[in-house]
């Protein structure tokens, strides 16, 4: 019954947050449609969606999503190709090759595959 699932992360500014989305992560804009306070982002089969919270304090922002890949070392490479600021990718416990990401609001972004 369930086919999918797009999270809804906070947002301070949509323009810095599509800029970081768009031009460092390679996602691109979903829509035809410019909606005040809002944006959707898609890369491959998902679609991360973003509401305006201007008064955010990104030191109190919990906002994450666990993004699954099938070639994490080539979104790894982009994402250091870009300068984007990510953790080591890393061998996990539980049986995953990880990395993270902070967005400009402090969303925690960590993509994964499965290392079997």
């Amino acid at each position: 019954m369930l086919t999918a699932i797009n999270p809804k992360l906070p947002m301070r500014n949509k323009a810095i947050t599509r800029d970081f989305y768009l031009n460092k992560l390679g996602f691109k804009e979903f829509g035809s449609a410019d909606y005040d306070g809002y944006l959707m982002v898609e890369k491959d089969n998902i679609q991360i969606h973003f509401f305006e919270f201007a008064t955010l304090d990104p030191k109190e922002n919990y906002g994450q999503v666990y993004i699954r890949t099938d070639d994490i070392e080539a979104f790894y490479d982009l994402v250091r190709d870009k300068d984007v600021n990510s953790t080591a990718l890393e061998h996990k416990p539980w049986m995953q090759r990880e990395f993270s990401v902070l967005d400009p609001d402090s969303n925690l972004l960590t993509f994964g595959q499965p290392l079997f």
